[in-house]
């Protein structure tokens, strides 16, 4: 297996993780995960704009140029000849003697690497059980950093209950799922937490924003509470892995009639559609 290092694909046994790395030390960085679907990296520029914008949060230089980093993405992609996986991309702030304070001087890390990745077709037909947690993330969840203790906490705890995920709550208002943004329709109306600094504002979100806007669906970026949530007729939550998944089930209560609703299925199956206007024609 091979890896992007910087600016070179290198085997990964000749990386090694530099003690005082910020990013192992600090959490001091930033990541992203962009999908492959047949050797294409599917929405790879709001990936990389998100990944820029990160940055420039927290005051990272990115150590090449964003246009070579998708050529060598690229490259890194047919090197390692899986055609549909995702890239996993980390930038760290780099190597410097342990203090909490930015060093003078450090020269950010860039690893990432390839790895297969099926779709969760089952799933994504059927529905998934969830459960709900308390958000005790910090207040800058639209930075895609590596920060992630709490969704960690969060997925855990909804892996001891045999749930698909937990969606976050927090001053009982639904925020996001631990790796996932959340959708719930009642009526013709489609709920979703606006892109603030308490959500991470998801690629496959942005998608299924621009999806919505050919259906007769009336969206309403705003907050909405546990209880409302409960109530509503369709729910699913959307990421890069999962795509548009429906939700069945929260806690012990059934949505709707506990099978997926036919907005979920319509959405889904323009996706399905826009997956495969990216994917070229193999004649």
């Amino acid at each position: 297996m091979n890896i992007l290092l910087n600016n070179r694909i290198v085997p990964r046994e000749s990386f090694s993780l530099d003690l005082e790395d910020r990013g192992f030390q600090f959490g001091d960085g930033i990541y992203e995960v962009i999908r492959i679907y047949d050797g294409i990296l599917f929405e790879w520029e709001a990936h990389l704009e998100r990944l820029v914008r990160s940055a420039k949060e927290l005051m990272i230089p990115l150590p090449i140029p964003v246009n070579t980093l998708y050529q060598n993405l690229q490259l890194l992609v047919r090197d390692s000849e899986i055609t549909d996986g995702s890239v996993y991309l980390q930038i760290t702030r780099g190597s410097a003697p342990r203090f909490h304070a930015f060093p003078e001087k450090t020269d950010p890390t860039l690893v990432a690497y390839v790895r297969e990745m099926q779709r969760p077709l089952e799933k994504m037909k059927k529905g998934i059980k969830v459960i709900t947690a308390e958000d005790i993330r910090w207040l800058r969840v639209d930075i895609k950093s590596l920060n992630l203790l709490g969704n960690v906490l969060a997925r855990q705890k909804a892996v001891e209950k045999g749930a698909g995920e937990a969606i976050l709550i927090r001053d009982g208002m639904v925020t996001e799922g631990s790796s996932s943004n959340v959708f719930a329709i009642k009526g013709n109306h489609c709920f979703t937490h606006p892109a603030n600094h308490l959500i991470l504002n998801g690629i496959t979100r942005q998608v299924v924003l621009r999806l919505l806007k050919d259906t007769d669906l009336t969206l309403k970026e705003t907050p909405i509470t546990l209880g409302e949530l409960l109530e509503m007729d369709e729910v699913f939550i959307t990421n890069t892995g999962q795509e548009v998944c429906p939700v069945i089930q929260i806690d012990e209560f059934k949505i709707g009639k506990g099978t997926p609703g036919i907005y979920t299925r319509q959405l889904q199956f323009a996706f399905e559609l826009l997956i495969g206007s990216v994917i070229p024609s193999s004649t």
